[in-house]
Protein backbone atom coordinates (compact mmCIF):
# COMPACT_ATOMS: atom_id res chain seq x y z
CA UNK A 1 0.00 0.00 0.00
CA UNK A 2 1.07 3.19 -1.07
CA UNK A 3 1.78 5.89 1.95
CA UNK A 4 -1.06 8.45 1.58
CA UNK A 5 -0.30 12.35 1.05
CA UNK A 6 -2.42 14.58 3.12
CA UNK A 7 -4.47 17.58 1.06
CA UNK A 8 -3.17 21.10 2.34
CA UNK A 9 -4.19 22.04 5.51
CA UNK A 10 -4.80 18.43 7.16
CA UNK A 11 -0.74 18.64 8.40
CA UNK A 12 -2.20 20.02 11.54
CA UNK A 13 -5.40 18.77 13.73
CA UNK A 14 -4.83 20.10 17.26
CA UNK A 15 -5.90 17.25 18.52
CA UNK A 16 -3.86 15.36 21.36
CA UNK A 17 -2.02 11.43 21.02
CA UNK A 18 -4.59 8.76 22.11
CA UNK A 19 -1.89 6.24 23.07
CA UNK A 20 -3.80 2.21 22.73
CA UNK A 21 -2.04 -0.40 24.28
CA UNK A 22 -2.39 -3.77 23.58
CA UNK A 23 -2.12 -6.51 25.97
CA UNK A 24 -1.40 -9.26 24.02
CA UNK A 25 -2.01 -12.65 25.37
CA UNK A 26 0.56 -16.24 23.81
CA UNK A 27 -1.02 -17.11 20.52
CA UNK A 28 -2.96 -13.89 19.88
CA UNK A 29 -5.30 -13.80 16.78
CA UNK A 30 -3.36 -11.75 14.67
CA UNK A 31 -6.29 -11.08 12.56
CA UNK A 32 -8.06 -9.37 15.46
CA UNK A 33 -5.19 -7.61 15.90
CA UNK A 34 -4.69 -6.11 12.66
CA UNK A 35 -8.19 -5.15 12.37
CA UNK A 36 -7.89 -3.35 15.38
CA UNK A 37 -4.22 -1.29 15.27
CA UNK A 38 -4.24 -0.89 11.32
CA UNK A 39 -7.41 1.81 11.20
CA UNK A 40 -5.26 3.34 13.68
CA UNK A 41 -2.31 3.56 11.77
CA UNK A 42 -4.71 5.25 8.67
CA UNK A 43 -6.39 7.64 10.80
CA UNK A 44 -2.62 8.97 11.25
CA UNK A 45 -1.91 8.97 7.74
CA UNK A 46 -5.01 10.48 6.77
CA UNK A 47 -4.63 13.34 9.36
CA UNK A 48 -1.48 13.76 8.75
CA UNK A 49 -0.47 13.94 12.65
CA UNK A 50 -0.09 11.62 15.24
CA UNK A 51 -4.20 11.04 16.46
CA UNK A 52 -3.18 7.52 17.99
CA UNK A 53 -0.14 6.09 18.99
CA UNK A 54 -0.06 2.24 19.72
CA UNK A 55 1.92 0.25 22.42
CA UNK A 56 2.34 -3.73 22.36
CA UNK A 57 2.33 -4.75 26.05
CA UNK A 58 2.94 -8.37 27.37
CA UNK A 59 2.36 -9.40 31.28
CA UNK A 60 5.99 -9.85 32.03
CA UNK A 61 7.41 -10.97 28.33
CA UNK A 62 9.43 -9.47 26.53
CA UNK A 63 7.85 -10.73 23.21
CA UNK A 64 4.50 -12.57 22.42
CA UNK A 65 3.86 -15.27 19.99
CA UNK A 66 1.03 -14.48 17.37
CA UNK A 67 -1.76 -17.47 16.32
CA UNK A 68 0.19 -17.59 13.20
CA UNK A 69 3.65 -18.43 14.96
CA UNK A 70 5.00 -14.78 14.30
CA UNK A 71 6.97 -13.30 17.50
CA UNK A 72 5.48 -9.19 18.25
CA UNK A 73 7.92 -7.14 20.76
CA UNK A 74 6.32 -6.02 24.02
CA UNK A 75 6.80 -3.87 26.79
CA UNK A 76 5.64 -5.34 30.56
CA UNK A 77 2.67 -3.73 30.59
CA UNK A 78 3.72 -3.16 34.76
CA UNK A 79 6.54 -0.89 33.09
CA UNK A 80 4.67 0.95 30.44
CA UNK A 81 5.06 4.26 30.21
CA UNK A 82 1.79 7.07 31.88
CA UNK A 83 -0.36 8.92 29.54
CA UNK A 84 -1.95 5.43 28.01
CA UNK A 85 -5.65 6.54 27.04
CA UNK A 86 -6.89 3.02 26.25
CA UNK A 87 -5.85 -0.43 26.77
CA UNK A 88 -7.13 -3.84 25.17
CA UNK A 89 -6.60 -7.57 25.89
CA UNK A 90 -6.26 -9.59 23.28
CA UNK A 91 -6.03 -13.27 23.33
CA UNK A 92 -6.66 -16.08 21.52
CA UNK A 93 -8.92 -19.55 22.07
CA UNK A 94 -6.71 -21.70 24.56
CA UNK A 95 -6.92 -21.05 27.98
CA UNK A 96 -4.07 -22.84 28.83
CA UNK A 97 -2.32 -19.92 26.94
CA UNK A 98 -4.22 -17.22 29.52
CA UNK A 99 -2.12 -18.32 32.67
CA UNK A 100 0.55 -16.06 32.35
CA UNK A 101 -1.83 -12.61 31.28
CA UNK A 102 -2.80 -13.20 34.67
CA UNK A 103 -0.09 -11.45 36.38
CA UNK A 104 -1.12 -8.43 34.68
CA UNK A 105 -4.59 -8.11 36.14
CA UNK A 106 -3.58 -6.01 39.45
CA UNK A 107 -2.13 -3.57 36.80
CA UNK A 108 -5.33 -3.48 34.92
CA UNK A 109 -6.67 -3.06 38.30
CA UNK A 110 -4.73 -0.07 38.98
CA UNK A 111 -5.48 1.45 35.31
CA UNK A 112 -9.11 1.36 35.92
CA UNK A 113 -8.81 3.32 38.66
CA UNK A 114 -6.84 5.63 36.96
CA UNK A 115 -9.55 6.00 34.59
CA UNK A 116 -7.44 4.64 31.73
CA UNK A 117 -10.24 3.00 29.50
CA UNK A 118 -10.14 -0.72 29.12
CA UNK A 119 -11.22 -3.37 26.65
CA UNK A 120 -11.21 -6.79 25.59
CA UNK A 121 -10.99 -8.35 22.06
CA UNK A 122 -11.83 -11.85 20.88
CA UNK A 123 -11.38 -13.71 24.20
CA UNK A 124 -9.50 -10.82 26.26
CA UNK A 125 -13.29 -10.01 27.48
CA UNK A 126 -12.71 -13.53 29.73
CA UNK A 127 -9.91 -12.20 31.29
CA UNK A 128 -11.54 -9.50 32.03
CA UNK A 129 -13.75 -10.66 33.71
CA UNK A 130 -11.10 -12.84 35.78
CA UNK A 131 -9.81 -9.90 36.92
CA UNK A 132 -13.17 -8.71 38.01
CA UNK A 133 -13.47 -5.73 35.20
CA UNK A 134 -16.68 -6.73 33.77
CA UNK A 135 -18.91 -6.38 37.18
CA UNK A 136 -21.74 -3.69 36.40
CA UNK A 137 -20.82 -3.43 32.23
CA UNK A 138 -22.90 -4.36 29.42
CA UNK A 139 -20.04 -6.36 27.44
CA UNK A 140 -19.44 -8.85 24.23
CA UNK A 141 -17.17 -11.88 23.80
CA UNK A 142 -16.80 -14.40 20.73
CA UNK A 143 -19.45 -16.51 20.14
CA UNK A 144 -17.09 -19.62 21.24
CA UNK A 145 -16.18 -18.40 24.22
CA UNK A 146 -19.66 -16.72 25.61
CA UNK A 147 -21.00 -20.25 27.27
CA UNK A 148 -17.10 -20.92 29.27
CA UNK A 149 -18.20 -17.52 30.59
CA UNK A 150 -21.28 -17.78 31.53
CA UNK A 151 -20.64 -21.32 33.13
CA UNK A 152 -17.44 -19.42 34.51
CA UNK A 153 -19.41 -16.04 36.23
CA UNK A 154 -23.30 -17.19 36.57
CA UNK A 155 -23.87 -13.11 37.36
CA UNK A 156 -22.08 -12.02 33.88
CA UNK A 157 -24.33 -12.19 30.64
CA UNK A 158 -22.46 -11.28 27.77
CA UNK A 159 -24.38 -10.05 24.44
CA UNK A 160 -24.09 -11.44 21.01
CA UNK A 161 -23.21 -7.88 19.48
CA UNK A 162 -19.92 -7.17 17.10
CA UNK A 163 -18.47 -4.68 20.07
CA UNK A 164 -20.00 -3.12 22.97
CA UNK A 165 -18.95 0.22 24.25
CA UNK A 166 -20.23 0.73 27.91
CA UNK A 167 -18.51 3.81 29.48
CA UNK A 168 -15.06 3.10 30.09
CA UNK A 169 -15.23 -0.71 28.84
CA UNK A 170 -15.11 -1.49 25.23
CA UNK A 171 -15.59 -5.21 24.04
CA UNK A 172 -15.33 -6.65 20.87
CA UNK A 173 -15.92 -10.14 19.38
CA UNK A 174 -12.72 -10.50 17.30
CA UNK A 175 -12.03 -11.28 13.88
CA UNK A 176 -12.88 -8.51 11.74
CA UNK A 177 -15.38 -7.05 14.14
CA UNK A 178 -12.90 -4.53 15.55
CA UNK A 179 -12.94 -2.91 11.74
CA UNK A 180 -15.99 -1.89 12.88
CA UNK A 181 -15.14 -1.32 16.07
CA UNK A 182 -12.63 0.75 15.23
CA UNK A 183 -14.65 3.42 12.60
CA UNK A 184 -16.71 3.72 15.78
CA UNK A 185 -14.06 4.94 17.82
CA UNK A 186 -12.75 7.12 15.31
CA UNK A 187 -16.37 8.42 14.28
CA UNK A 188 -16.40 9.54 18.06
CA UNK A 189 -13.36 11.61 17.99
CA UNK A 190 -13.54 12.78 14.52
CA UNK A 191 -16.57 12.52 13.42
CA UNK A 192 -18.31 10.34 10.64
CA UNK A 193 -16.84 11.72 7.41
CA UNK A 194 -13.40 11.42 8.37
CA UNK A 195 -13.94 7.69 10.00
CA UNK A 196 -15.63 6.74 6.50
CA UNK A 197 -12.60 7.68 4.95
CA UNK A 198 -10.24 5.40 7.72
CA UNK A 199 -12.93 2.73 6.35
CA UNK A 200 -12.58 2.95 2.95
CA UNK A 201 -8.89 3.05 3.09
CA UNK A 202 -9.43 -1.16 3.62
CA UNK A 203 -12.39 -1.28 1.24
CA UNK A 204 -14.57 -1.87 4.08
CA UNK A 205 -17.32 -0.22 2.31
CA UNK A 206 -19.70 -2.35 4.76
CA UNK A 207 -19.59 -1.02 8.13
CA UNK A 208 -21.49 -3.21 10.47
CA UNK A 209 -23.75 -2.15 13.16
CA UNK A 210 -22.34 -2.91 16.79
CA UNK A 211 -25.40 -5.30 17.24
CA UNK A 212 -24.68 -7.05 14.45
CA UNK A 213 -24.62 -11.23 14.86
CA UNK A 214 -21.39 -12.60 15.45
CA UNK A 215 -22.06 -15.94 13.38
CA UNK A 216 -24.28 -17.44 10.52
CA UNK A 217 -28.08 -17.27 10.66
CA UNK A 218 -29.39 -20.83 12.26
CA UNK A 219 -30.47 -21.73 8.31
CA UNK A 220 -26.90 -21.83 7.82
CA UNK A 221 -25.86 -23.50 10.51
CA UNK A 222 -28.35 -26.39 10.36
CA UNK A 223 -29.14 -26.78 6.70
CA UNK A 224 -32.59 -25.51 6.61
CA UNK A 225 -34.89 -23.06 6.60
CA UNK A 226 -37.69 -24.25 7.79
CA UNK A 227 -39.02 -22.05 10.33
CA UNK A 228 -40.68 -24.24 13.11
CA UNK A 229 -37.72 -26.74 12.64
CA UNK A 230 -35.78 -23.37 13.26
CA UNK A 231 -37.12 -21.99 16.25
CA UNK A 232 -37.12 -25.81 17.66
CA UNK A 233 -33.56 -26.41 17.30
CA UNK A 234 -32.73 -22.63 18.33
CA UNK A 235 -34.72 -23.35 21.54
CA UNK A 236 -32.79 -26.48 21.79
CA UNK A 237 -29.39 -24.07 21.32
CA UNK A 238 -30.72 -21.91 24.57
CA UNK A 239 -31.02 -25.00 26.52
CA UNK A 240 -28.28 -27.19 26.66
CA UNK A 241 -27.24 -27.49 30.59
CA UNK A 242 -31.23 -28.33 31.42
CA UNK A 243 -32.47 -30.26 28.15
CA UNK A 244 -36.48 -29.58 27.18
CA UNK A 245 -38.58 -32.32 27.12
CA UNK A 246 -39.96 -32.51 23.19
CA UNK A 247 -43.38 -31.99 24.19
CA UNK A 248 -42.00 -28.37 25.51
CA UNK A 249 -39.74 -27.57 22.41
CA UNK A 250 -42.71 -28.48 19.90
CA UNK A 251 -44.58 -26.02 22.12
CA UNK A 252 -42.30 -23.61 21.38
CA UNK A 253 -42.60 -24.33 17.36
CA UNK A 254 -46.21 -24.50 17.51
CA UNK A 255 -46.45 -27.20 15.94
CA UNK A 256 -47.33 -31.45 17.33
CA UNK A 257 -44.67 -33.92 18.10
CA UNK A 258 -45.47 -35.89 15.42
CA UNK A 259 -45.30 -33.05 13.00
CA UNK A 260 -41.69 -32.35 14.95
CA UNK A 261 -40.41 -36.13 14.62
CA UNK A 262 -41.58 -35.74 11.05
CA UNK A 263 -39.75 -32.79 10.37
CA UNK A 264 -35.86 -34.00 11.83
CA UNK A 265 -36.64 -36.78 9.92
CA UNK A 266 -37.03 -35.55 6.35
CA UNK A 267 -35.02 -32.53 6.79
CA UNK A 268 -32.01 -33.48 8.66
CA UNK A 269 -32.49 -37.23 8.19
CA UNK A 270 -31.88 -37.57 12.03
CA UNK A 271 -33.98 -37.66 14.86
CA UNK A 272 -35.12 -35.26 17.56
CA UNK A 273 -32.82 -37.31 20.39
CA UNK A 274 -30.26 -37.76 18.24
CA UNK A 275 -29.68 -34.22 17.62
CA UNK A 276 -30.31 -32.97 21.00
CA UNK A 277 -27.23 -34.99 22.34
CA UNK A 278 -25.29 -33.89 19.23
CA UNK A 279 -25.72 -30.02 19.99
CA UNK A 280 -24.41 -31.17 23.93
CA UNK A 281 -21.53 -32.47 22.85
CA UNK A 282 -20.66 -30.21 20.52
CA UNK A 283 -20.85 -27.97 22.94
CA UNK A 284 -19.09 -30.03 25.41
CA UNK A 285 -16.49 -30.60 22.96
CA UNK A 286 -15.58 -26.50 22.74
CA UNK A 287 -15.65 -26.11 26.48
CA UNK A 288 -13.11 -28.99 26.96
CA UNK A 289 -11.33 -26.78 24.16
CA UNK A 290 -11.91 -23.45 25.47
CA UNK A 291 -12.66 -23.08 29.34
CA UNK A 292 -10.87 -24.29 32.55
CA UNK A 293 -14.07 -26.26 33.89
CA UNK A 294 -13.55 -29.88 34.70
CA UNK A 295 -14.69 -32.37 32.73
CA UNK A 296 -17.54 -32.90 35.93
CA UNK A 297 -18.17 -29.23 35.16
CA UNK A 298 -18.76 -29.43 31.98
CA UNK A 299 -20.54 -32.88 31.97
CA UNK A 300 -23.40 -31.18 33.81
CA UNK A 301 -23.13 -28.00 32.34
CA UNK A 302 -24.49 -29.52 29.01
CA UNK A 303 -27.05 -31.87 30.56
CA UNK A 304 -25.19 -35.19 31.56
CA UNK A 305 -26.80 -36.61 34.53
CA UNK A 306 -22.76 -37.85 35.32
CA UNK A 307 -19.20 -38.23 34.59
CA UNK A 308 -19.26 -41.27 33.34
CA UNK A 309 -22.08 -40.94 31.20
CA UNK A 310 -21.08 -38.19 29.45
CA UNK A 311 -17.64 -39.65 29.12
CA UNK A 312 -19.24 -42.41 27.52
CA UNK A 313 -21.60 -40.55 25.21
CA UNK A 314 -18.30 -38.42 24.37
CA UNK A 315 -16.40 -41.07 23.48
CA UNK A 316 -19.17 -42.87 20.99
CA UNK A 317 -19.25 -39.70 19.49
CA UNK A 318 -15.56 -38.69 18.75
CA UNK A 319 -13.89 -41.88 19.09
CA UNK A 320 -12.03 -40.17 22.47
CA UNK A 321 -12.69 -39.73 25.87
CA UNK A 322 -13.28 -36.26 27.21
CA UNK A 323 -9.66 -36.44 29.13
CA UNK A 324 -7.74 -37.84 25.83
CA UNK A 325 -9.37 -34.77 23.59
CA UNK A 326 -8.37 -31.80 26.14
CA UNK A 327 -5.22 -33.60 26.55
CA UNK A 328 -4.38 -33.35 22.64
Amino acid sequence: MTDFHPQAGQQQTGQATHRFGFLLVDRFALMSFASATEPLRAANLIAGAELYAVETLGAAAESVRSSAGFTVPATDIAHAAPGLHTVFILAGGNPEDWKAARAAYPVLRRLSREGVRLGGISSGSYLLAEAGLLDDRDFTIHWEHAPALKEAFPTLAPRPARFVIDRDRITCGGGIAPLDMMHALIADRMGPAFARRVSDWYLHTAVADPEGPQRGSSAERHGTRHPALLAALETMEMALERPLPRTAIARTAGISIRHLDRLFAEELGTGFSQTYRRLRLDQARKLLAQSPLSISEIAFATGFSSASHFARQFKTAFGLTPGQMRRG
